[in-house]
């Protein structure tokens, strides 16, 4: 942890000549920053707190500038790494002299030689352990700060490489454990025993909040729930608040919602702010938040991975007809257009009901746009972000990979630089897209978020995709969360939104976009694997995981050693063991294959590891990883680097210290299908239980999110191997890849059964999911323990289960507005908020969120059982959807000892004129309390169907 004398904070005598500008930084205190940084800063970190959790007697200090907060690593083991999409770093000790005009010796001189060596463009790396930006900006310390403040888009670009600021973020996990014992400046110098070293650190919350400043003026949403409500007065409202705002600044609208939902986003101050949120009609004011992106084989396991026994006229993944009229949006980064999985060849016109429309700029045009895509929107940034603004085509690469995964078009010859070949195709490549970028590099606004939604519930659009959300830190408000207002008011009308569960695992209670009006995706592995394996002297061989394509020799006949043998002389062993950047004595790695030992490294990745070796002469890598982190296959390009489990590095090490000239090759990847087991539940995919409600379980499903194949940019700045051409399709992992498996195939039993509502969708594909393996048995987690409802909610997705679910849980509108009351909002409010509210509802008397559990979802989910008096009831009504109108149906049980479960009626008579049918469940006790949250689930069947609801017990 960050150590800081107190002494040093106060009296500035006491300090060297070298610290003196860090601690005039350090006041006034870090209470006095604005809660809302410039939008560069805002919207590139997930926290604005910078302080390192991961190395303990580090000389930490903390500055203070207008944007935010920067830590100064002092330490010799703060260096700079690469790592993919850019150089990361989290040191200040760069170039010929320090920040002060000081000589640099000894170890800091160590640092910044490494430091200058690996210098490159700004970029943001959210891939591993830590959220980090290094800004390149040229002055002293005083004067980069001056400079930031004054020029805060400095922190996006490259500049004259003489000095550098560091800004460093704990990863959602570490913030999660470390901040109730965080600590203010103020709060540590009023400590009375704090002469001995103390921990210092910022207390501060990461979702924007209002400005501490009265004259700053940022982005707020306001937000008038329903658009076309019946009271005149409320519609009214509307136009009338808006009205004041231009009549004081006719620039400052931003946004106006008026299709899907009521309200705006404008440039306010915190006063202005404040007194609208008060005015009739509106529901919510809040800061224009910046959410992230949740950053082909699968089809074929999905069909392949199916339980359920189906009609053969229904058995296939594919319509008859080349093309339907369901339209799935995608919200993300915009779309390459040009890519094959976007070619219309054989579809029929566009749908006459389609309102949307592609919007040109310089670089798209609405001849883009075809019978395939036939939607694409953009939306500026408020404050002129070229990136965002300039075009619908994305320059990111995760829209377009996610477009297609979801819609698209069959392309029979896909693979990524040969690897993974076969026929690319979306879950539903008949459907159409409509694409909405809201994303850049920096992420996703809110604002930009919400005018999608109330774009696309004008268009007309029937799935709505998002692979992108709040980073479980800021678990905002659920009217204040738009994904969760627009997805609102998208399923009002008829529309399924799906999204992404997260990627900040396998924490728990970090799964986002958990409304229960959202199908919320968890991600897994799937039956291929990327092996790169390592062949020892004598033909041993030893399975790696890698994507690379090594150029080396199938034969064992290049040395390996250990990296911690050929450790620099003043390197310490535990970073040489590591391969930590400038711990390698480059004399003794030239031309040697390196064994290096990251099972306990959370600072480097795999991918920065390689550079290191790469870059200190070595040939090849050997990676010992962690078990859990393998399934995600880094790309090396054609540098050989492989990663092995700690279980086979005890094979390599004993090989290498019982040999006298131990050799070995590594050999290209090749991809191995029918891998098993699978799926697993991997490391990244945010758990439940959810912190908006323990009486909702999430997540609800989960999909193939590893390494899968689809299609890329054109012009992607990727290197590519030697002999090889530009490949099109790209592989990568994330619950954003998750989300649009699902999102596909909800638009496939839409296509088939449009009078469904979302909720039957959500409940068919909830009710025939599988928990069990293509070993049969049951699913784990990557980390080998069996995975939980908390990990895939009702389990992993089935491709022909979901075509006939034979019973539905349909959640209606009264169910949700019932959910709002019930977490605290009043009659009126939610009269507001909603389209379709009766003139007759209002809120139970006796509201209370123990009540959500009785909400008609397809699983159930009891928190505080231990303070509801020994035995709870629950009911839930399904409603027949066979084919068949006269069917029973019988329960059963499946429940952990020491709960009772009594299913009442046990069994289900439906008839012509009885389609739908309510029974009761009671869970009671057979000890006096739960030790443990306790997992189970309510099985309905007949002789052709079978649907399974998970319960949860929370104790």
């Amino acid at each position: 942890m960050s150590t800081i004398n107190k002494d040093q904070i106060i009296d500035e005598s006491k300090c060297s000549e070298e610290e003196e500008d860090l601690v005039k930084l350090l006041l006034p205190d870090v209470q006095n920053l604005p809660l809302i940084p410039p939008s560069s800063v805002q919207s590139n970190f997930v926290t604005y707190f910078a302080i390192d959790f991961t190395k303990p007697a580090h000389d930490h200090y903390v500055y203070r500038h207008a944007n935010g907060l920067c830590v100064i690593g002092l330490a010799s083991s703060h260096v700079a790494f690469k790592d993919e999409g850019g150089i990361t770093a989290i040191d200040f000790n760069v170039g010929k002299s320090d920040r002060s005009g000081v000589k640099v010796t000894g170890k800091r001189k160590k640092n910044a030689q490494h430091f200058e060596a690996n210098t490159a463009l700004c970029k943001v790396n959210t891939k591993n352990d830590s959220y980090i930006v290094r800004c390149c900006v040229k002055g002293s310390l005083l004067e980069v700060n001056q400079l930031l403040i004054n020029q805060p888009e400095l922190l996006n670009v490259s500049a004259e490489r003489e000095g550098y600021i560091a800004i460093m973020m704990p990863k959602p996990a570490d913030w999660l454990k470390a901040k109730a014992s965080l600590v203010s400046l103020q709060e540590l110098v009023k400590s009375t025993d704090s002469k001995s070293q103390n921990l210092m650190h910022i207390k501060m919350d990461t979702y924007p909040k209002e400005s501490s400043s009265p004259s700053h003026n940022g982005v707020y949403v306001v937000y008038m729930g329903a658009a076309d409500s019946r009271n005149a007065s409320l519609r009214s409202d509307h136009a009338h608040i808006l009205n004041l705002v231009l009549r004081r600044n006719d620039n400052a609208l931003v946004r106006n919602y008026k299709h899907g939902f009521s309200g705006f986003a404008a440039r306010l101050s915190k006063e202005d702010a404040a007194s609208i949120a008060q005015k009739p009609g509106v529901v919510s004011v809040f800061p224009d938040p910046i959410l992230k992106l949740h950053t082909t084989r699968s089809w074929d396991f999905l069909e392949y991975d199916s339980h359920v026994i189906i009609d053969s006229d229904r058995n296939t993944l594919s319509n008859s007809s080349s093309s339907s009229d369901i339209v799935i949006g995608i919200i993300d980064t915009g779309i390459w257009p040009e890519a094959a999985s976007f070619s219309d060849k054989g579809m029929n016109p566009v749908p006459s009901h389609w309102n949307g429309t592609c919007m040109a700029s310089q670089d798209f045009n609405s001849s883009n746009c075809n019978r395939k895509l036939i939607g694409a929107r953009y939306y500026p940034s408020p404050d002129g972000d070229a990136t965002l603004a300039s075009s619908v085509r994305d320059s990111l690469g995760h829209g377009t990979h996610t477009a297609s995964t979801a819609a698209g078009s069959t392309v029979s010859v896909a693979s990524y630089y040969g690897l993974a070949e076969g026929t690319a195709r979306g879950g539903f490549p008949e459907s159409r897209l409509a694409v909405y970028k809201v994303c850049s590099e920096f992420g996703c606004r809110g604002s930009s978020i919400l005018a999608a939604f109330d774009d696309a519930i004008a268009d007309g659009v029937d799935i709505l995709s998002l692979s992108l959300g709040a980073s479980a830190l800021f678990h905002p408000d659920l009217m204040t969360d738009p994904i969760a207002v627009g997805a609102f008011h998208a399923v009002e009308r008829g529309i399924m939104v799906v999204c992404s569960a997260g990627n900040d695992g396998p924490d728990p209670n970090t799964v986002v976009n958990a409304a229960p009006w959202i199908l919320t995706v968890a991600a897994t592995t799937i039956d291929r694997d990327f092996q790169s394996n390592v062949v020892l002297g004598g033909n041993k061989v030893v399975k790696g995981e890698a994507i690379n394509f090594s150029p080396l020799s199938s034969s064992p006949e290049y040395p390996l050693i250990y990296s911690e043998t050929v450790k620099k002389s003043d390197a310490d062993i535990d970073e040489a063991r590591q391969c930590h950047p400038d711990s390698l004595d480059e004399s003794k790695v030239k031309g040697k294959i390196i064994l290096c030992n990251g099972e306990s490294d959370t600072v480097y990745s795999p991918i920065a590891i390689a550079d290191t070796v790469k870059e200190a002469g070595g040939l090849g890598l050997v990676h010992i990883t962690p078990d859990q982190n393998r399934a995600i296959a880094s790309k090396y390009g054609d540098f050989p680097a492989t990663t092995i489990s700690t279980k086979d590095a005890t094979t390599i090490l004993q090989y290498v210290n019982s040999t006298s000239n131990p050799v070995a090759t590594i050999l290209p990847t090749v991809s191995v299908i029918n891998y098993k087991p699978a799926p697993m539940m991997t490391y990244f995919s945010s758990r439940g239980p959810s912190t908006l409600s323990k009486n909702i379980l999430k997540p609800d499903i989960a999909a193939p999110g590893v390494n899968i194949l689809a299609a890329w940019l054109g012009n992607s700045t990727e290197e590519v191997p030697k002999g090889k051409t530009y490949s099109p399709y790209n592989i990568i992992s994330g619950t954003s890849m998750s989300c649009p498996h699902v999102s596909g195939f909800a638009g496939r039993l839409k296509s088939l059964n449009p009078t469904w509502s979302a909720s039957a969708i959500r409940s068919a594909i909830m009710t025939s999911a599988t928990q069990i393996n293509n070993m049969k048995t049951p699913i784990a987690t990557d980390s080998g323990s069996l995975a939980t409802p908390y990990d895939y909610g009702a389990g992993f997705i089935t491709a022909s289960g979901p075509l006939q679910p034979g019973l539905v849980y349909e959640t209606s509108t009264t169910d949700y507005l019932n959910f709002l009351c019930y977490i605290g909002l009043n009659t009126t409010t939610v009269m507001v908020i909603s389209r379709t509210v009766p003139t007759s509802f209002s809120c139970p008397k006796d509201s209370s969120s123990d009540l959500i559990s009785n909400i008609n979802y397809p699983s159930i989910s009891i928190s505080d059982f231990n303070k509801k008096g020994g035995a709870v009831n629950v009911s839930r009504t399904v409603t027949n959807v066979g084919e068949v109108d006269e069917i029973e149906y019988s329960a059963a049980v499946d429940a952990p000892s020491g709960l009772n479960v009594k299913v009442i009626p046990d069994k289900l008579k439906f008839t012509k004129t009885s389609k739908t049918l309510s029974y009761q469940v009671t869970f009671s006790l057979t000890s006096t309390s739960l030790k443990e949250d306790l997992f189970g689930s309510i099985t309905w069947s007949s002789d052709k169907y079978t649907v399974r609801s998970p319960f949860v017990l929370a104790k």
